[in-house]
């Protein structure tokens, strides 16, 4: 005897209704439908029939009340969830002017759901999109229409706040121009030396390495070549503290020196050799470099240690460390390091270490994601990857 056909499961107009909702509330199609545990194709249908006016109940077996509410906490749990990482991003701009806030949200619109992104901001959507048609006026990529120096402001503001207060002017420029805003560079120095919009001041650190020891010292096979010809070929690290109300913090990076990515990384409350070996293990399981790499650091004695340079040897990496009390030789690190300090963490002030672990995990992604980098012709360490990779691939087809 044949097994009786399964019937295909279906859904009440309710709820195809809240399905729908969600999507055109700015939730896309396929977030919605995981969500739902429902087909992506089957939602995508749902929303072309309601857009027509032709969506209504197939009176087959109802939903019941039960499966209502869990969709609808795990729609308000996506939702929440969404908003945090909303909030994260924009942290920066939270207590900024609403012009600033519609500007960062126009930024952001191919990453999260506009109407989303509104609620997090606590702006209206209505609000936002009658702003972005009143703007059109002084739209840069309108030809013939020049940003006016009140529209231009707004979006350097925005820039500003989105890295925290770290860009200059330069930076600022260039992120303006990598969002297709039209403008000279001296016009946003003088707008913002006229508002008093300015980088973080620099400030000078204390210096951690501890070279007072008798461990061996490798030789400066690096010597100041700071530009290899591929990724994986030259790291450079390097360690330093940030202040707590419970103690010192102390974080070791590894920098890739052909991307300045920074591709391992590790944070502990103390100095000793395993905050180098765990910065260091994080590098290689996330890069896996041929044997040959050059690893250069100062003499510190974690570096010397018996224990990091056994774990260099496994991984077959040739160690090079700077001349003694020479910063210079190991200046791409140097610079990192007043990145994060000047451009993000002075003036801030952490009550646990776990407050700073946090400040500084966001400042390593942004770093690494959307900071413009000098050296790199100001794109970012990984798109200047990428851009290397897509070249590599170029050359292989």
């Amino acid at each position: 005897m044949k097994a009786e056909r399964v019937r295909r499961a279906s859904y009440t107009l309710e709820y195809k209704l809240e399905a729908v909702r969600l999507v055109q509330g700015g939730q896309s199609c396929a977030a919605t439908a995981k969500v739902l545990g429902i087909p992506s194709q089957t939602l995508e249908n749902w929303v072309r029939q309601a857009v027509k006016g032709q969506l209504a109940d197939a009176g087959a077996k109802p939903v019941s009340a039960e499966q209502m509410e869990l969709t609808r906490l795990r729609a308000e749990l996506a939702r929440v969830k969404l908003e945090r990482d909303i909030l994260k991003k924009a942290n920066g701009v939270l207590c900024a002017g609403i012009s600033v806030k519609y500007a960062w949200i126009e930024r952001h619109k191919s990453c999260w759901p506009v109407i989303r992104q509104c609620e997090a901001l606590n702006v209206s959507s209505s609000g936002y999109f009658g702003h972005q048609r009143r703007r059109i006026a002084d739209d840069p990529a309108i030809p013939g229409k020049r940003l006016s120096d009140a529209a231009l402001l707004v979006h350097i503001k925005a820039v500003h706040a989105a890295s925290k207060g770290e860009y200059g002017w330069p930076r600022i420029w260039q992120e303006l121009r990598a969002n297709n805003v039209r403008v000279w560079k001296e016009r946003v120095r003088r707008l913002m030396k006229i508002h008093g919009i300015k980088a973080r001041g620099k400030r000078k650190f204390v210096v951690t390495t501890d070279s007072k020891h008798n461990l061996p010292i490798a030789p400066n096979l690096l010597n100041r070549n700071f530009q290899p010809d591929a990724p994986n070929r030259v790291w450079a690290s390097d360690i330093t503290y940030i202040q707590t109300d419970t103690g010192w913090l102390y974080l070791a990076v590894v920098l890739d020196l052909y991307s300045r990515q920074i591709v391992g990384w590790s944070m502990q409350p103390h100095m000793q050799s395993s905050l180098v070996t765990d910065a260091l293990k994080m590098a290689w399981f996330r890069r896996r470099p041929e044997p040959g790499l050059i690893f250069h650091s100062d003499r510190g004695s974690q570096y010397c240690s018996h224990a990091f340079q056994n774990i260099l040897a496994e991984y077959g990496m040739h160690c090079s460390m700077s001349r003694k009390g020479n910063c210079w030789d190991n200046a791409p690190v140097e610079s990192l390091w007043g990145s994060l300090k000047v451009g993000r963490l002075y003036g801030m002030r952490f009550e646990t270490r776990r407050q700073a672990m946090d400040e500084v995990i966001d400042w390593l992604n942004y770093y690494n994601y959307r900071r413009l980098h000098s050296t790199l012709n100001y794109i970012s360490p990984m798109k200047f990857e990428q851009n290397w990779l897509v070249a590599q691939l170029g050359k292989i087809a």
